[in-house]
């Protein structure tokens, strides 16, 4: 986003921020603020820069990393486990899809639809038989853009910190974020 002087009131609102909230996240004076916004005042170059740099800086933030909106607890299931009992796993927390762990590793993932195509076509008894490939593993500070992309083609990411899952995200995850 390359913004210019003359759109820092609509920047500032899109942030929903006050003019007193924008200046100390800049750094400058809210009356400094008010006087551009209202055209009263050219500020020096400095100042319109460190301005324009925190703008770039507040775009950037405004959309968060994983962390944010990962889920911490987490619902899995082994690869040894019944089909049943991933159903029933789902139904319970009320949730379409579970990751398929061993040894805090993700090896598949097992979804309603997957079951519903196990059952139709009388395949397996287990979710190892059924699961399909792992869900993409993404740091806690994987930025919402990337986490959006990745949601375009798998269900669920799930979030790491060191090696260890800490968490998930799914559709439904983001959607929810983008409505609050």
């Amino acid at each position: 986003m390359i913004a210019t002087l003359d759109q820092i009131k609509k920047i500032r609102k899109q942030l929903n921020l006050t003019q007193h909230q924008f200046a100390n996240k800049v750094g400058v004076s809210q009356s400094l603020i008010a006087k551009i916004e209202s055209e009263r005042i050219d500020p020096s170059y400095s100042k319109a820069k460190k301005i324009l740099d925190a703008i770039e800086h507040l775009g950037k933030e405004e959309h968060g990393k994983a962390s944010d909106i990962m889920t911490k607890i987490l619902i899995t299931i082994k690869p040894k486990e019944t089909i049943k009992s991933a159903f029933e796993k789902m139904k319970k927390a009320d949730i379409s899809q579970l990751p398929v762990l061993e040894n805090n590793k993700s090896i598949g993932l097992v979804s309603e639809n997957t079951i519903l195509e196990a059952l139709l076509n009388k395949q397996g008894t287990t979710v190892e038989d059924i699961m399909e490939d792992a869900p993409p593993i993404i740091s806690k500070n994987t930025s919402l853009d990337a986490v959006s992309g990745l949601l375009r083609f798998s269900p669920l990411v799930l979030v790491s910190k060191e090696g260890e899952i800490k968490g998930i995200i799914t559709k439904s995850d983001l959607l929810t974020k983008a409505f609050s």
